[in-house]
């Protein structure tokens, strides 16, 4: 095992991610802030592991299949908390950090010792648009990235609070990682780091975005090879992010926007001819949470922060991509205001 002396690591999930990972690898050799790199290899079969021989220093973990985006970062977050390391990171195979993403992740922590994660601006390949500027989530029951699609001017450049981080380019604290858990592998991929975040505001932990460490993102490389992919994890994984978290007395008020919301889906999925791996997911999902009750009921009594602290975080509104359910809402409106 490669060791050196720093006190956070940065793991890597890769599958089949030859063709970005040398650049994401040399980003983080080139860190102002030393740091462990731990890849953990989702049995790539496309010469990533040959690309991952060429270099020294690496901590590598391998797998014989692949355990999506948590099953491939456990393992690495595993060995951080084994080695007594106060940091864990992640970062997307195809992602490129820039010299400073994760110093200035490290020094957010630092100063502000009640904030469990420190997520960063991730932007587009070239640079211009934004990906991700923390996750919101919003009072419809859907997780959303701040400013995706939107042109970077500055406008997310002051460090603040958000909901949560992205799974994609983040620093966890590694004494929260211990009281609340690891990524849930029954997530595979898709709203895992959502999930982690929502856990980590009830346990007390804040989320902090970090404008000045940033990344650059080479987005949906990895989920556009499987056909169906986001349809199945998206219809599987938003009903569980919910029943896990959610406190209780806001289940009717969440509950019947997020039916709406995830019944369009699936219908939009259909559209797209994913309906079955849309319908797969959606019965996948619904037995998850019959076998996540007693887990439920553990995070729930865990609580540090009040109910209302929680709907207080929530943005209540719509996504700003939810186009579809913007119009059905404002018919609705409409309709209304007609009556009255």
């Amino acid at each position: 095992m490669v060791k050196n002396s720093s006190n956070v690591a940065v793991v890597v999930p890769n599958w089949n991610g030859a063709d970005h990972l040398a650049a994401c690898l040399d980003s983080l050799l080139k860190q102002s802030l030393p740091c462990r790199v731990i890849v953990v290899d989702n049995g790539s079969v496309d010469g990533s592991l040959q690309l991952l021989e060429k270099y020294s220093g690496l901590e590598v973990i391998l797998h014989d299949k692949n355990k999506g985006f948590a099953g491939g970062v456990n393992p690495g977050f595993r060995r951080a908390i084994d080695d007594g390391l106060k940091y864990v990171a992640t970062l997307n195979n195809d992602a490129v950090a820039d010299k400073d993403w994760l110093s200035e992740l490290v020094a957010a922590l630092d100063k502000n010792p009640r904030t469990g994660i420190a997520t960063s601006k991730i932007l587009d390949a070239k640079g211009k648009k934004l990906d991700s500027t923390g996750d919101y989530l919003t009072n419809w029951g859907l997780p959303y990235p701040r400013g995706r699609g939107e042109t970077d001017n500055g406008q997310y450049d002051d460090q603040t609070e958000v909901f949560g981080a992205s799974g994609g380019a983040s620093l966890y604290r590694v004494k929260m990682l211990q009281e609340i858990g690891l990524f849930d592998e029954e997530f595979f991929a898709y709203y895992e780091d959502v999930d982690l975040s929502f856990r980590a505001q009830l346990a007390g932990w804040k989320v902090r975005y970090v404008p000045a460490a940033t990344v650059r993102h080479s987005i949906g490389v990895t989920s556009g090879k499987i056909k169906g992919f986001t349809a199945y994890q998206t219809m599987k994984n938003q009903p569980l992010l919910l029943y896990k978290n959610l406190p209780g007395q806001y289940w009717w008020t969440v509950g019947w926007r997020f039916t709406l919301a995830h019944t369009l889906f699936f219908l939009r999925a259909i559209g797209r001819g994913h309906g079955w791996a849309a319908l797969k997911g959606d019965l996948k999902g619904t037995g998850l949470i019959f076998a996540k009750h007693f887990e439920r009921k553990r995070i729930q009594a865990g609580k540090k922060v009040s109910d209302e602290y929680i709907w207080g975080m929530m943005v209540h509104d719509l996504p700003p991509n939810a186009r579809n359910l913007r119009r059905l809402r404002g018919l609705a409106w409409k309709l209304r205001g007609r009556r009255g």
